[in-house]
C-alpha cells in the first residue's frame, strides 16, 4: 500500500488535507481532500491505512472451489499466462494421499484436503503458507476405514474445503463434516451416515458458505436431503428431503428481490430452495442423468446443466414458482454438446462449457443461449474433470493430462498458451492476486512470475 500526503495550510484554519492512496494488490484507488484539524492528523491517517489494507485483505481470498460468487470467476486476479514444470513456479510441495479437492486460500494460508494410507485412511486438512509453500500444520479430522469402494479416478477426499476468514470446513462425506480454526483447532464435528452413491461410484459434493449457515448437500440411493447448518456450532437450522438419486453438484446461493435462494442441481429436476426455511420454492425438469456440474448466475438468471446419457443447460428466471416447466421462466435452453463434470464457467455475459467430460468447448451469449463459438476442440485438452476459471481477461481450461490451455476471456476463440505441470490435475485451479494455485495428483502448486 502506498500513502501519499499534501497539505496546505491558511490563516491558522484547520489543515486543508488531501490523500491519494492506492492499495497495489486490489488496484483500488482512493482520492480525498477535506479539511481536518492539525492534532487529528496522526489518527485519520491510521485509519484510512487499516481501512484499505482491510479492503485489500477481502480482495486476495479465495475461499470457495468456485470463487467468492460461485461463477468460477476471480475479479481482481491476474495470474501468468505461461508456465511449465519449471517456469513461472513460485513453489512445488508434495501432499501425501489423493484428493481432487481444490484449493483455498485466505490471507497467507493455502488450505487443501487428502485421504491418507489405504484401507483404514486418515482424512486430513493440510495448512500450507502462502509465500513459501512450507507446511504449517496438519490435522486428522477422523480415521476411518470407507465403507465402500469408489470410481478408479475418484479418491475419497474429493468434497473441496471451504473458509469464511474465521474457521475452515472440510466434508469428507461418510466420514463428516468438520469445522477448524485457521490454526488448525477442531471446533465442531457433524456425522451424517454413511452415503450409498450409484455403482459406488464415490462421493465429492462440497458446502456451500453464505452468512451465519453452511449447506451440506446429500444426495445419493438412500433418501437424499439438503442440510443447513449453523456454521458456528454444527446444529441444524433446517433439513430438506430431496427427491434425487446420487446428484454430485454444490449448492449455489443466489438473491432475488431481496431474498436468497438455494440452487440446486438433480437428477429429476433443478430446483430452487429459500435460504431461510429450506422451503422449495421453483423446480423444473429436464437434466440428465447422476449430474455433476454446479449452477451459474447471474442478472436474476440461473444456468443450471448437465451431461451424463443426455444434453441439457437451461436459464431460468429466479421469480418462479411450483413447476416453471413450460413457462416464461426458462428464458432458453439448448439440448447437445452440455457440460459433465466440469462446471460451466459464468464472465462477463458469457458462459464457457465442455462437452460431457471431452475438452470440447462451447461458449454461448448468457442473454440470448445464442452460440459464440463452438464446440470447439481445444488444443491439448482431451478429458477434464476440472472446472474452467476465468481471472485478469483470459479463461483457463485444464485437462487431467495436466495441461492447461489459457484463452482470451473473448466471444471469439483466441488461444494463448498451453502449459503442463506434468502430472495429473482433477482440482479446479485458484486464481490468486497474481498467483495460480494448482493441486495435482501428487503436489501443491503455486504459480506465479
Amino acid at each position: 500500500m502506498r500513502l501519499e500526503r499534501t497539505i496546505g495550510v491558511k490563516n491558522s484554519n484547520p489543515l486543508i488535507c488531501e490523500f491519494a492512496c492506492q492499495s497495489i494488490e486490489a488496484k483500488i484507488n482512493y482520492r480525498m481532500t477535506f479539511s481536518i484539524p492539525p492534532k487529528s492528523l496522526p489518527i485519520l491517517i491510521t485509519s484510512i491505512a487499516l481501512a484499505i489494507s482491510c479492503t485489500s485483505a477481502r480482495a486476495d481470498n479465495w475461499g470457495h472451489w468456485r470463487g467468492d460468487n460461485g461463477n468460477g470467476v476471480s475479479l481482481t486476479a491476474q495470474p501468468p499466462t505461461e508456465w511449465s514444470a519449471t517456469k513461472n513456479v513460485k513453489w512445488k510441495v508434495e501432499v501425501p494421499g489423493r484428493s481432487s479437492g481444490s484449493p483455498v486460500i485466505w490471507g497467507d494460508q493455502v488450505f487443501v484436503v487428502s485421504a491418507v494410507g489405504s484401507g483404514n485412511r486418515e482424512f486430513k486438512l493440510f495448512c500450507f503458507e502462502r509465500k513459501t509453500g512450507a507446511l504449517r500444520w496438519e490435522k486428522a479430522a477422523v480415521t476411518a476405514t470407507p465403507h465402500e469402494g469408489t470410481h478408479s479416478t475418484n479418491g475419497f477426499a474429493s468434497a473441496s474445503p471451504c473458509t469464511d476468514g474465521e474457521h475452515v470446513y472440510v466434508h469428507f462425506g461418510s466420514r463428516g463434516l468438520h469445522c477448524f480454526t485457521l490454526d488448525g483447532e477442531l471446533k465442531w464435528s457433524r456425522d451424517f451416515g454413511k452415503m450409498e452413491t450409484r455403482n459406488s461410484f464415490g462421493e465429492g459434493s462440497s458446502p456451500t458458505l453464505v452468512d451465519d449457515k453452511i449447506l451440506v448437500p446429500w444426495d445419493h440411493e438412500g433418501q437424499s436431503s439438503l442440510h443447513a447448518l449453523n456454521k458456528s456450532t454444527g446444529e441444524t437450522i433446517w433439513k430438506t428431503d430431496r427427491d434425487e438419486p446420487s446428484c454430485w453438484a454444490t449448492p449455489l446461493i443466489v438473491e432475488s428481490g431481496g431474498k436468497k435462494q438455494v440452487i440446486m442441481n438433480g437428477e429429476n429436476r433443478a430446483r430452487s430452495y429459500s435460504l431461510e426455511t429450506g422451503e422449495e420454492i421453483w423446480s423444473c425438469g429436464g437434466q440428465t442423468q447422476r449430474p455433476v456440474a454446479s449452477p451459474v448466475f447471474a442478472n436474476d438468471i440461473v444456468y443450471i446443466g448437465s451431461g451424463f446419457r443426455g444434453s441439457f443447460l437451461g436459464a431460468f428466471r429466479l421469480d418462479g414458482k411450483g413447476d416453471i416447466a413450460g413457462t416464461d421462466k426458462i428464458v432458453w435452453s439448448v439440448d447437445r454438446d452440455t457440460p459433465d463434470i466440469a462446471s460451466p464457467l459464468l464472465s462477463n455475459n458469457r458462459i464457457y462449457f465442455h462437452k460431457a467430460k471431452t475438452g470440447i468447448l462451447s461458449c454461448l451469449d448468457a442473454t440470448t443461449g445464442k452460440l459464440l463459438f463452438g464446440p470447439e476442440r481445444i488444443s491439448e485438452i482431451s478429458n477434464t474433470y476440472a472446472s474452467p476459471v476465468a481471472a485478469g481477461g483470459h479463461v483457463y481450461i485444464t485437462g487431467r493430462s495436466g495441461n492447461t490451455t489459457v484463452i482470451k476471456d473473448a466471444a471469439t476463440l483466441e488461444v494463448v498458451s498451453t502449459n503442463s505441470l506434468g502430472e495429473t490435475i482433477d482440482a479446479t485451479p485458484a486464481p490468486v492476486d497474481k498467483e495460480l494455485f494448482i493441486r495435482g495428483e501428487k503436489h501443491l502448486f503455486c504459480i506465479s512470475e
